[in-house]
């Protein structure tokens, strides 16, 4: 009888896990058989609206193509992220550090958020050609922003009690910014870094627009022009297919580092709750 109680509880746990992850997959299925009827029902042409069926037979057929300008894509976007990760935490660190860096380097933060990276990227393809860095500067510039904002707002959301009880104490500086700011400011790092990644594919793919001779870009370009709408398709959701593998790996490593933050415990609850 004991093991029976045992293992309700942990049938219990599954069947949640299940049910989370079915949910989302049949609105998903659901969209995907409405689109597909009203295609064939409307009789739209293929090169208007192709329906899933066909999007899906392209995707396959292709698969070799979308793969090789896929790694492309994802390379150019990989480096731009890491690099603008690389470049707005210590920048943050140094606005929230120092008021007058801060007065001094913000108005040029804003110029560049503000002018549009579509109009950045020729200037990049005529100072470093039609190579992969034009492109990862692009998505760097686009992924830049939310990062380096969230994570001056989470080092400045530690409560002021806090420092100065850390401060009595005989805390160092240091260890005030490694135990008590570097903590505090993680769920909004995170939360930048997330609105980031799928920021950063399209920044690889405007960089691609504007010059390449690979790359999924690149490929929207061409089946655009040669009215390959069914490929167009397929490549649009191979970009999709990447961002989300992108965010959600932030999302596990969010997951894995924090998991004692509000946002964390409130997510556990609400599928729970669910049930």
């Amino acid at each position: 009888m004991a093991e029976i109680v045992s293992k309700a509880p942990a049938q219990s746990k599954i069947s949640k896990a299940v049910l989370k992850r079915l949910v989302p997959l049949a609105g998903v299925l659901a969209f995907l058989l409405v689109w597909e009827i009203a295609t064939r029902a409307l009789k739209v042409p293929i090169y208007l609206l192709p329906p899933p069926s066909e999007i899906f037979r392209v995707f396959i057929m292709n698969l070799s193509k979308l793969l090789f300008h896929g790694w492309v894509t994802t390379y150019e976007m990989t480096l731009g992220y890491i690099l603008a990760v690389c470049v707005a935490v210590p920048l943050a660190i140094g606005i929230t550090s120092y008021r007058r860096f801060d007065a001094f380097i913000t108005p040029t933060l804003l110029f560049f958020q503000v002018v549009p990276k579509i109009a950045i990227a020729p200037l990049f393809l005529v100072w470093f050609g039609v190579g992969t860095l034009p492109k990862i500067l692009v998505a760097f510039l686009i992924s830049f922003f939310p990062i380096v904002i969230d994570t001056a707002v989470g080092l400045r959301s530690i409560a002021t009690e806090m420092v100065d009880l850390a401060r009595s104490m005989g805390a160092s500086p240091l260890q005030v910014f490694m135990e008590f700011r570097l903590p505090t400011s993680l769920p909004y790092l995170f939360s930048g870094l997330k609105v980031a990644a799928t920021l950063a594919v399209a920044g690889a793919v405007v960089g691609e627009f504007v010059g390449a001779d690979k790359g999924l870009g690149y490929l929207l370009l061409v089946t655009n022009s040669n009215m390959q709408t069914a490929l167009m398709f397929a490549t649009i959701g191979a970009l999709t297919i990447i961002g989300l593998v992108f965010f959600y790996a932030i999302e596990a490593l969010e997951t894995l580092l924090i998991p004692w933050h509000v946002s964390q415990r409130g997510r556990e609850e609400a599928s729970s709750g669910t049930m």
